[in-house]
């Protein structure tokens, strides 16, 4: 019954080593209650003695009834028993988590369908192992489907599988080995377990411990193995098989890069508790600019996502200007604008430069290149932490004539295309909230206006979610979340009224900080681009802003109604105030202000960035915990000895106590009152202290001689002992005298039958080590003080004992009734 448990145990440690490839918890407990599934119904048939060919069969039986359960729920027949309905619905999640696995690169959203996929995975694995290691007694080719479920991270994802899961991993497999020797042995008797007797004690059984642990020794040493060379080897980036989650291709060659689920990164950022720095910039014009990373353009109903990308060689930014800016006119004035970005080194993995929109040219060392459609510019081997680049701009500044007249191409494509079963109250509800626009761009800034005031919209990161349900709750009823449910809605609104639009990822201007704009982790954004002809894409801002919202996002300037306002005293109209809702410079169109325009003074608080820890604060961090590390083994060694010093010190202590306790009261007919008396306090024993000394003098002295090189021969006598030492080392009188003080302790401790008396053991012990360490070099005493070896073989004699306890483990045994009854009937007979 043992090896059933261990099949399951050593392939639910190698699925954790899936944790790098999802977002989210949901896939890991779909596959472990998967691999309790099939384990159980193992032990059922090992314990009932099916035939092989069953046992495969009723797991895969017993799986797909906790999949319907788990995913069919409610198409299925109690719950439980498959129908038409529960089949059809587990065929369209897989489809679905397919899909999505086919789009996105790792990290994934652990949504249903891709947890289907993981579980069903998981599961297959699992009856693999069960019946190569179970059915078939071949333990060892049970790695192979190990292996293959191994290899899925290490092939799809470039960065390394972290140690700890692969340490589980392994151990897994190998106890899985262990376990089938066991099994293997049971068929030749009781295996048991034979305890090293101490030295010196009665014990006479055989030390067979190294025979017991060598095996385990050799696993544990192969694992430690492929932990530490890697590191000193050179590392292959792999690349995914079959193109198999990969994301989007780039083009010929084989160089793929996966865009990851930006929503779902979106939120993590939002909720994260530290507010890292995750750049900083400076503008020619020192105004903040949203920084634009991933653009999304397809819409399914329940996620937005990118098309496929492609960068050509002649796409390299390095190569020249970027490609123009899709759908921007000669008509429309332009301003230009040069900034220049520095990335964190303290990022995550980012192989998309964040930037401001259009971009018309890129400084950045590497192998960056640029999507013509969305001008994302993007690598498929380099990355953007801890680079500083240039970037020029040129920002169309349309008249409001120019989009009043700017109409939307017929078959705008993909950015337009919604899903079918959307909520027609939704599209009901843009037509009436548009009510009274006459073109396209009247009818998004009045979508933008509703968002961010008269629809009384609330900010608010506690509500997720972007899908059909979701957006319908979101508009109709709910009205409350962050940003990523803003833009999606307007989005999905806006193609609703014939609108091309997308969603767009990266981050608001930031916050002004001396003479830079720095951007932080809470700084993440989500926003919708509207297309209008001749213009290009536009901007638009549906998230609450300032204090109620979203604190560094912006409402574009070009949507807000002309406000002009007339000075009093000169008649003229008043100019509008600095900042991102200065337009002066806009040809053709009055000044506007942005009512919502955030005040970046704080109130005079200066606002202090996060620049993370230095590359030499972290190396000298790493060195001092390496030097901790190596010096636990003596701060082991320094506490022994202090507990032994206070051991010794209370011999002398152990002397009787007066005390005063008060007397039983009197009967009341006596008429006296209670009174205290002196009584003399019952000592100790005085022998079971100085028992307790001599043992501590005579670890003490052990240990002393282990760390100076001159260990105790297991053979040796106490006698023997202080003879060696004073004849080899020519020790003084006094230090001799000690040592045989300390050894004729030792030996009337433990054959004498009379009490002893320690006497100043504590003094015969520092006497003995000082003349010990004036024996040995200075090297040998330097490493006696920082690596004791009598420490570091307590240390081993720990690990052996902790593998022991697989031996252990191997004892004990379930009795059951049945078994009790023949045993007695044997006995009997």
């Amino acid at each position: 019954m043992k090896l059933p448990v261990a099949a399951g145990l050593a392939t639910a440690a190698v699925s954790i080593t899936l944790y790098p490839l999802f977002n989210g918890g949901a896939w890991f407990w779909a596959s472990l209650g998967v691999v309790l599934v099939t384990t159980a119904v193992g032990v059922v048939a090992s314990r009932l003695a099916t035939p092989r060919w069953l046992a495969p069969l009723a797991m895969l039986v017993a799986q797909g009834l906790y999949l319907t359960a788990g995913f069919a729920r409610q198409e299925a027949w109690l719950s439980v028993i498959p129908t038409k309905d529960s089949v059809l619905r587990l065929g369209e999640l897989i489809a679905s988590g397919y899909d999505d696995i086919q789009r996105f690169a790792a990290p994934v959203p652990s949504n249903p369908g891709i947890s289907l996929l993981t579980g069903g995975g998981v599961g297959l694995i699992a009856v693999l192992v069960d019946l190569f290691a179970v059915r078939l007694r071949r333990a060892a080719l049970a790695g192979l489907p190990l292996l293959a479920l191994f290899t899925v991270p290490a092939a799809v994802i470039t960065d390394p599988i972290g140690w700890p899961a692969f340490v589980i991993a392994a151990l897994g497999y190998v106890g899985l080995l262990v376990a089938d020797g066991r099994e293997r042995l049971s068929h030749w008797g009781r295996a048991v377990l034979v305890r090293r007797s101490r030295v010196g004690g009665t014990g006479t059984a055989p030390d067979t411990g190294r025979l017991a642990l060598s095996g385990k020794r050799i696993g544990v040493t192969a694992i430690a193995l492929a932990i530490l060379l890697p590191a000193l080897l050179p590392t292959l980036a792999p690349n995914p098989l079959f193109g198999f989650g990969v994301g989007n291709g780039l083009g010929p060659g084989g160089n793929n890069i996966g865009i990851p689920d930006a929503i779902a990164k979106l939120g993590g950022q939002l909720n994260q508790q530290r507010n890292a720095t995750v750049l900083t910039y400076t503008s020619s014009d020192d105004q903040p600019r949203y920084l634009r990373i991933y653009s999304l353009d397809l819409f399914d109903g329940r996620k937005w996502t990118p098309s496929a990308l492609r960068g050509r060689p002649e796409d390299r930014v390095s190569a020249g200007p970027l490609p123009p800016a899709p759908g921007l006119g000669p008509g429309v004035a332009v301003k230009r604008a040069e900034t220049r970005i520095t990335i964190s080194e303290d990022i995550d993995q980012l192989r998309f430069l964040p930037l401001p929109y259009p971009a018309t040219q890129v400084d950045a060392d590497g192998d960056w290149r640029a999507d013509r459609a969305t001008l994302m510019v993007f690598s498929t081997r380099d990355e953007a932490a801890g680079l500083e680049y240039r970037v020029a701009t040129g920002e169309p500044q349309p008249t409001v004539a120019q989009l009043d007249a700017a109409v939307s191409p017929p078959g705008s494509g993909r950015f337009l295309d919604l899903p079918p079963g959307l909520d027609g109250q939704v599209r009901a509800m843009a037509v009436r909230v548009t009510r009274g626009a006459a073109t396209p761009y009247q009818k998004a800034v009045k979508l933008q206006e509703w968002f961010t005031h008269s629809g009384k919209f609330t900010y608010s990161l506690r509500t997720t979610g972007s899908g059909g349900d979701a957006l319908s709750r979101f508009v109709l009823t709910g009205r409350s979340g962050y940003c990523e449910q803003f833009a999606s809605a307007m989005a999905v609104m806006a193609r609703m009224l014939g609108i091309p639009a997308r969603v767009s990822i990266g981050y608001t201007g930031g916050t002004k900080i001396g003479k830079s704009w720095v951007v932080r982790t809470h700084d993440a954004h989500a926003w919708p681009e509207l297309y209008f002809a001749g213009v290009g894409w536009l901007r638009f801002e549906p998230t609450p802003t300032g204090g109620a919202g979203q604190g560094t996002a912006q409402v574009p300037p070009y949507t807000v109604p002309v406000t002009p306002t007339a000075n009093p005293t000169t008649g003229s109209s008043a100019g509008p105030s600095s900042g991102a809702g200065d337009t002066s410079d806009h040809p053709g169109g009055p000044a506007r202000r942005n009512p919502r325009q955030l005040d970046r003074d704080f109130g005079g608080v200066p606002v202090i960035p996060d620049p993370g820890l230095p590359v030499a604060a972290k190396g000298g961090i790493g060195a001092g915990t390496l030097l901790l590390l190596a010096l636990i083994p003596a701060l082991l060694r320094l506490l022994f000895w202090y507990g032994r010093r206070r051991v010794l010190a209370r011999v002398t202590a152990a002397r009787p106590a007066t005390v005063r306790v008060p007397a039983p009261r009197a009967p009341e007919t006596s008429g006296e009152l209670p009174r205290d008396v002196t009584v003399r306090a019952i000592p100790r024993d005085p022998s079971a202290y100085a028992a307790r000394a001599v043992e501590a003098a005579w670890a003490e002295l052990c240990d002393t001689l282990t760390d100076f090189g001159m260990p105790r021969n297991p053979s040796e006598s106490p006698r023997a002992v202080a003879r060696r030492l004073t004849e080899q080392y020519e020790l003084d009188a006094e230090a001799a005298a000690s040592i045989r003080t300390i050894a004729s302790a030792e030996e009337r401790l433990r054959y004498a039958p009379t009490p002893l008396d320690a006497g100043p053991v504590a003094a015969d012990v520092r006497r003995v080590r000082r003349a010990l360490a004036a024996t040995v070099s200075k090297r040998r005493r330097v490493g006696a003080a920082l690596a004791p070896r009598s420490t570091l073989l307590r240390l081993r004699a720990l690990g052996e004992k902790a593998l022991d306890g697989f031996d252990r483990l191997e004892n004990i045994r379930v009795r059951t009734a049945r078994r009790d009854d023949h045993v007695r009937e044997l006995t009997r007979r």
